[in-house]
């Protein structure tokens, strides 16, 4: 009998490495009725090693149940505790100790519980002094995907949610995860499709953690994906076809989208070092008709190339090769950086061989060292000196902008920022690259240090040849007014423009015409920040202007080309008194730059007053003869070359007493029922 008792504990627990025990479990028939159950489950698939489940995880009470008779006569021991912990009793009883402890204490994971189970499947731990009382043991749950036993409900979870963000299910300790991700992509038994701007990719179960998967993807970029599209599709209305480069690829959907969308306007091609991410990129190629081309190592073969051949819509050159090397070997007109993390590594390589009038876009995802919470990390990456702020995403922007100028200088080229957007997950910034060392020696002319005001947030770029620490350049006085050293110097930064209205303008007709929805919003957006207005109606289409001016040179775009006379040709650098009179206008316009920074409403808010709206806000600060618009950088924020001061005086002119209920509705400027602007 005792032999009986240990083989059926042995085949119960089998999965666990550390036995330690016996359970006397007394209805014998049940328990074989479980075992030739199970032995069924494993001749039906002969050819894979598989991990029983515990009895512990059911996904139905009834089944729960089911492991004894409870319809039977006589006393029943409980097939989850020992008979030391739980004796033996009739079936009543342990139907509701059944319900009651083991089905409602559980975890719960895709559909199973993961119920207490008493057993002896897990000693206790001996104490530091070495004292344990014998034949004690610990309540455990059994995982459900790899079998381990686990005492604490809260780690059962976090261990649970460390098997999804790897991708494991109970597969991978089943032998059949090989089997699963030899099958091709569209079986949809390992791999998830999803589908963004008419492209499809394939998804790894472990897509969205980078630390454990190559083919990483995140939804929430959606965003920086389209903005990146729209400026490559206003970059292939100056030249065709342009040779675009995703140094890092992924799952290959930027570079997918160029390729389908702009189809021969462009030469894509996507590169990565992963291995899987090449194989899986290439998949994508196939999974939406489009030619995998050249003769990279690792390419695929000329049969691959000819099968799809016939019905491909587009080619895109897929390479396995370091973004560094990539960008060192080749020159291309567009190129476009987002690797996991900080860009700085790789900003050199960018700017050694891309063409001249090019762009280069970047995205950085550290947002721990560009918002101010690791500020040592960002000194190390970035060089500058910065605090948190009130426009800490602005900050950021200009911070990574600085960066890049440093960059191109080393190179010997300038650059023009085009366009710089700071959000809650990445700040992505394009600038047209300029040769010759004239043009470097300008744009690093724009790195300045910024003095801020500690008490009062004011700022204020550091004039060149000012002397150090002089903080009589602020608008604000308190440092004559409070103790001690009130101001502290941040930077280097970029002091320039972040936006250039014609390019961002031409960017809003591409999001048009390729429907995306989801940028609109946001480019006009830029736009009236660019411009620091609060205009709301933007021409697009055949009404847009012709010409933009960009660093001295003509941009034309195809729809009013040929509303343009012969001298002016697209792309060229303009020479002679033309060259010089369209510098000296650009000189001449350069007090008309948005300017820098903004001022959150809310964070100088008046205590015991109510604010106007935000819009009606704009409207007074516009009558007070500032220039004034919102930022996409803070929803409460306002961009204006009002100082500070200035700035509260007209909010304060315009708040009304908390308690003034309904009449503050006349003092505000209009009456109550006024839509805003």
């Amino acid at each position: 009998m005792a032999e009986l008792d240990e083989r059926d504990a042995v085949q119960l627990h089998q999965e666990d490495v550390d036995i330690k025990g016996v359970a006397n479990i007394h209805d014998t028939n049940d328990l074989q009725a479980v075992k030739n159950e199970a032995h069924t489950e494993g001749d039906a698939k002969p050819s894979t090693t598989t991990i029983e489940r515990h009895v512990s995880i059911q996904s139905q009470l009834e089944v729960l149940e089911q492991l004894v008779d409870l319809n039977g006569a006589g006393r029943k021991s409980c097939p989850l505790c020992p008979e030391e912990k739980f004796k033996a009793c009739y079936s009543h009883k342990l139907r509701r100790h059944l319900h009651n402890l083991h089905w409602k204490v559980y975890v719960e994971f895709e559909g199973q519980r993961m119920c207490i189970c008493h057993l002896p499947c897990r000693n206790l731990k001996p104490s530091p002094g070495g004292d344990q009382t014998s034949g004690r043991h610990v309540a455990h749950y059994h995982c459900v995907v790899c079998s381990s036993t686990i005492a604490r409900k809260t780690d059962m979870i976090s261990h649970l949610k460390r098997h999804v963000n790897k991708g494991e299910t109970e597969a991978s300790y089943s032998g059949n995860w090989e089997m699963l991700c030899d099958e091709a992509a569209p079986s949809g038994q390992a791999y998830e499709i999803m589908k963004e701007l008419g492209t499809n990719v394939q998804l790894l179960p472990n897509h969205t953690t980078p630390q454990k998967s190559d083919t990483y993807f995140n939804r929430k970029m959606k965003s920086n994906r389209q903005l990146v599209f729209c400026a490559l599709a206003v970059l292939a209305e100056e030249r065709s076809p342009v040779e675009c480069l995703d140094a890092f690829g992924a799952t290959g959907i930027m570079g997918l989208q160029w390729a389908k969308h702009l189809r021969a306007t462009v030469r894509v091609t996507i590169s990565d070092i992963s291995e899987t991410c090449v194989k899986m990129i290439r998949e994508n190629c196939q999974l939406n008709s489009i030619r995998v081309g050249g003769a990279s190592p690792g390419a695929a073969g000329p049969e691959e190339l000819a099968a799809g051949e016939g019905d491909a819509i587009a080619t895109v050159e897929v390479a396995k090769m370091d973004a560094n090397v990539m960008m060192h070997l080749r020159s291309f007109d567009y190129i476009h950086l987002d690797p996991f993390g900080t860009t700085v590594n790789y900003l050199d390589a960018a700017f050694r061989n891309v063409r001249n009038m090019g762009i280069v876009s970047v995205t950085s995802t550290d947002t721990g060292s560009l918002y101010s919470k690791s500020p040592n990390v960002t000194l190390r990456h970035y060089g500058c000196h910065i605090v948190r702020t009130e426009y800490y995403r602005e900050l950021a922007a200009r911070m990574v902008v600085a960066t890049v100028a440093r960059a191109a200088a080393r190179c010997n080229k300038g650059m023009e920022v085009l366009l710089a957007v700071a959000l809650e997950h990445f700040v992505l910034v394009v600038v047209r690259v300029l040769r010759g060392p004239t043009q470097a020696d300008e744009a690093a002319k724009r790195l300045r240090q910024l003095i801020h005001c500690q008490w009062c947030e004011e700022r204020v770029f550091l004039k060149r040849g000012s002397l150090v620490d002089d903080t009589s350049q602020l608008p604000c006085h308190c440092h004559g007014s409070m103790p001690g050293k009130t101001a502290v110097e941040l930077g280097p930064l970029w002091s320039g423009p972040l936006f250039n209205t014609g390019f961002l303008r031409r960017m809003l007709f591409a999001a048009v015409q390729h429907s995306m929805e989801d940028i609109q919003a946001l480019v006009k957006t830029l736009i009236c920040e660019s411009d620091c207005t609060t205009l709301k109606a933007f021409a697009h289409g055949p009404s847009a202007p012709a010409n933009q001016v960009e660093c001295g040179v003509v941009i034309k775009t195809l729809e009013r080309a040929e509303d343009s006379g012969a001298g002016d040709q697209p792309g060229k650098r303009k020479t002679g008194e033309e060259s010089g009179s369209i510098v000296k206008k650009m000189k001449s316009e350069a007090s008309l730059e948005h300017p820098a920074f903004y001022y959150s409403i809310h964070r100088h808010s008046i205590k015991g007053l109510n604010m106007p709206k935000l819009n009606k806000f704009l409207q007074y600060l516009t009558e007070a003869g500032f220039r004034v618009s919102r930022t996409h950088f803070d929803p409460t924020g306002v961009r204006t070359d009002a100082t500070l001061e200035q700035f509260k005086a007209v909010l304060t002119q315009y708040s009304a007493p908390s308690y003034a209920g309904n009449a503050s509705a006349g003092h505000q400027g209009g009456p109550a029922t006024e839509s805003p602007a």
